[in-house]
Protein backbone atom coordinates (compact mmCIF):
# COMPACT_ATOMS: atom_id res chain seq x y z
CA UNK A 1 0.00 0.00 0.00
CA UNK A 2 1.35 3.49 -0.77
CA UNK A 3 2.56 5.42 2.27
CA UNK A 4 0.91 8.78 2.89
CA UNK A 5 3.30 11.48 4.11
CA UNK A 6 0.89 13.52 6.21
CA UNK A 7 3.27 16.39 6.85
CA UNK A 8 6.93 17.29 6.51
CA UNK A 9 9.41 17.55 9.33
CA UNK A 10 10.96 21.00 9.80
CA UNK A 11 14.75 20.79 9.87
CA UNK A 12 17.06 23.52 11.16
CA UNK A 13 18.93 25.15 8.30
CA UNK A 14 22.57 26.20 8.11
CA UNK A 15 23.29 29.74 6.97
CA UNK A 16 23.55 33.36 7.92
CA UNK A 17 19.78 33.92 8.38
CA UNK A 18 16.90 31.50 9.11
CA UNK A 19 15.59 29.42 6.21
CA UNK A 20 12.74 26.91 6.28
CA UNK A 21 13.48 23.30 5.33
CA UNK A 22 10.48 20.97 5.26
CA UNK A 23 11.52 17.38 4.57
CA UNK A 24 8.76 15.23 3.11
CA UNK A 25 10.85 12.14 2.36
CA UNK A 26 14.26 11.36 3.82
CA UNK A 27 16.19 10.17 6.82
CA UNK A 28 14.53 12.55 9.29
CA UNK A 29 10.86 12.39 8.27
CA UNK A 30 10.37 8.75 7.32
CA UNK A 31 13.73 6.97 7.60
CA UNK A 32 14.34 6.78 3.84
CA UNK A 33 18.04 6.53 2.96
CA UNK A 34 17.71 6.28 -0.84
CA UNK A 35 16.28 9.76 -1.54
CA UNK A 36 15.30 12.95 0.25
CA UNK A 37 12.77 15.50 -0.96
CA UNK A 38 12.42 18.81 0.84
CA UNK A 39 10.71 22.15 0.26
CA UNK A 40 12.99 25.10 0.92
CA UNK A 41 11.83 28.65 1.60
CA UNK A 42 14.83 30.97 1.59
CA UNK A 43 14.67 34.66 2.52
CA UNK A 44 16.46 37.45 0.69
CA UNK A 45 20.16 37.52 1.51
CA UNK A 46 20.39 33.93 2.78
CA UNK A 47 23.64 32.09 2.13
CA UNK A 48 25.25 28.95 3.46
CA UNK A 49 28.81 27.68 3.59
CA UNK A 50 30.15 25.88 0.55
CA UNK A 51 29.90 22.12 0.49
CA UNK A 52 31.19 19.08 -1.35
CA UNK A 53 28.44 16.48 -0.77
CA UNK A 54 28.64 12.77 -1.47
CA UNK A 55 25.10 12.86 -2.93
CA UNK A 56 23.58 14.28 -6.11
CA UNK A 57 21.36 17.30 -5.42
CA UNK A 58 18.66 18.44 -7.81
CA UNK A 59 17.12 21.84 -7.03
CA UNK A 60 13.85 22.77 -8.77
CA UNK A 61 13.08 26.46 -8.32
CA UNK A 62 9.39 27.25 -7.83
CA UNK A 63 9.74 30.99 -7.17
CA UNK A 64 12.47 33.61 -6.96
CA UNK A 65 16.13 32.96 -7.78
CA UNK A 66 18.53 30.42 -6.30
CA UNK A 67 22.21 31.22 -6.87
CA UNK A 68 24.59 28.27 -7.07
CA UNK A 69 28.27 29.11 -6.89
CA UNK A 70 30.68 26.49 -8.22
CA UNK A 71 34.35 26.25 -9.21
CA UNK A 72 33.63 27.71 -12.67
CA UNK A 73 31.63 30.72 -11.41
CA UNK A 74 27.96 31.04 -10.45
CA UNK A 75 24.63 30.08 -11.98
CA UNK A 76 21.33 31.83 -11.19
CA UNK A 77 18.43 29.39 -11.33
CA UNK A 78 15.05 31.06 -11.90
CA UNK A 79 11.48 29.88 -11.28
CA UNK A 80 10.69 27.04 -13.68
CA UNK A 81 14.33 25.95 -13.94
CA UNK A 82 16.38 23.28 -12.18
CA UNK A 83 20.06 22.63 -11.50
CA UNK A 84 21.86 19.35 -10.81
CA UNK A 85 24.97 19.26 -8.60
CA UNK A 86 26.88 15.98 -8.93
CA UNK A 87 28.45 14.12 -6.00
CA UNK A 88 31.84 15.57 -5.06
CA UNK A 89 31.29 18.94 -6.80
CA UNK A 90 31.92 22.02 -4.67
CA UNK A 91 28.82 24.24 -4.52
CA UNK A 92 27.48 27.09 -2.36
CA UNK A 93 23.78 28.02 -2.38
CA UNK A 94 22.31 31.48 -1.72
CA UNK A 95 19.26 33.63 -2.43
CA UNK A 96 20.60 37.11 -3.17
CA UNK A 97 17.47 38.71 -4.66
CA UNK A 98 14.89 40.70 -2.68
CA UNK A 99 12.17 38.05 -3.06
CA UNK A 100 14.34 35.16 -1.83
CA UNK A 101 13.44 31.77 -3.31
CA UNK A 102 11.23 28.74 -2.91
CA UNK A 103 12.52 25.46 -4.28
CA UNK A 104 12.43 21.70 -3.93
CA UNK A 105 15.67 19.87 -3.17
CA UNK A 106 15.97 16.22 -4.14
CA UNK A 107 19.05 14.33 -2.94
CA UNK A 108 20.21 10.90 -4.14
CA UNK A 109 21.02 9.16 -1.84
CA UNK A 110 19.20 11.02 0.93
CA UNK A 111 20.72 14.14 2.50
CA UNK A 112 22.73 13.50 5.63
CA UNK A 113 24.76 15.96 7.72
CA UNK A 114 27.52 13.31 7.72
CA UNK A 115 27.83 13.31 3.91
CA UNK A 116 27.40 17.02 3.05
CA UNK A 117 30.99 18.05 3.97
CA UNK A 118 30.42 21.78 4.57
CA UNK A 119 33.13 24.42 4.55
CA UNK A 120 33.64 26.49 7.70
CA UNK A 121 30.56 28.67 8.50
CA UNK A 122 30.04 31.92 6.55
Amino acid sequence: MPQLVEQPTVIEAVGNVPKQIMEFVGQVNNGCNEISIARMVSPAGWKEPGQRPEFEEISVVLGGVLRVEHREGATDVHAGQAIVARPGEWVRYSTPDAEGAEYMAICLPAFSPDTVHRDAPC
